[in-house]
């Protein structure tokens, strides 16, 4: 391959998303595993989340799970499997994409439709749809990313 043709190829590639430094604040040693504290990193996740910012949204649920129980800690696991799976797809790993939204499906799939204010079920059926393209080997187009819409009112 050319010069001219890798610097072309390299041009049509899909654009990533920059990491962002600071993006999760950092929990001071009083702070950590307050309720208050959890929320507001738990909603922070969901913003990281929904602007794309998958490796950091990740990063603030997992400050959450670490010392979270069972089973809201399996919950927060699957949560955090399928946004690292996004993650991977956005660096091109398709192996990994695949792998973590399997795992992590599986274990969102104990949880009701909706569940921590969130709906649940609608990101569970766009990851199902990613597993689907994955599993056919046909990715000529991807399903529209996924974000995470609230419960309506009436469930927690």
């Amino acid at each position: 391959m050319s010069a001219k043709s890798k610097s072309a190829s390299a041009a049509r590639k899909v654009q990533k998303k920059p990491i962002v430094q600071s993006a999760v604040p950092h929990l001071s040693a009083n702070s950590a595993g307050s309720p208050e504290r959890d929320a507001e990193l738990f909603a922070h996740g969901v913003t990281l989340f929904n602007t794309r910012y998958f490796f950091e949204a990740h990063e603030a649920w997992e400050e959450i799970w670490l010392h979270t129980a069972p089973p809201e800690k399996t919950f927060l696991q699957g949560l955090i499997q399928v946004t690292a799976a996004f993650h991977h797809h956005s660096r091109e790993n398709l192996r990994g994409t695949k792998s973590l939204l399997r795992t992590g499906l599986l274990k969102l799939e104990d949880f009701p439709p909706h569940h921590r204010g969130l709906h649940i079920e609608k990101l569970r059926k766009i990851a199902r749809r990613w597993l689907e393209v994955l599993n056919s080997g046909k990715t000529v187009s991807w399903p529209a990313l996924p974000k995470i819409s609230p419960a309506p009112n009436n469930h927690k």
